[in-house]
């Protein structure tokens, strides 16, 4: 059922966007109810290439920690591998200085929401 809804492919090259993979597999997930258990499982499913091998290291390396990772803390491993820190450290400074100026309140709240999740303290 997972592949019905066409969940994008990740192989980590350059050309990939690391964000929209990791937000189509999220809707995706919640869409389906899949458990919080198995989300990781599901999207680790659709890496290839590079990210493939990055993550079966990690599986390796780990002892079946995995089991119990989290979303966040997939997701928050899975940026820190695929989003290059100067550009994270781009959008955390635009988040901090973000202001509403002369855009709406619709428009600041849209900016506000896809900024913050570079600056979570």
């Amino acid at each position: 059922m997972f592949k019905k809804y066409e969940p994008p492919i990740f192989s980590g090259l350059a050309l990939d966007d690391a964000l929209v993979f990791l937000d189509e597999c999220y809707c995706i997930l919640r869409t389906m109810g899949i458990s919080r258990l198995n989300e990781v499982s599901f999207t680790t499913f659709q890496l290839r290439g590079a990210s493939f091998e990055w993550w079966r290291t990690y599986e390796l390396d780990s002892l079946d920690e995995e089991v119990s990772m989290t979303w966040t803390q997939f997701s928050d491993m899975f940026l820190r591998e695929y989003v290059p820190q100067n550009l994270r450290n781009t959008w955390r400074a635009e988040f901090e200085q973000l202001r509403q100026g002369a855009i709406t309140v619709s428009e600041y709240a849209i900016y506000f929401t896809s900024l913050a999740r570079h600056a979570p303290a």
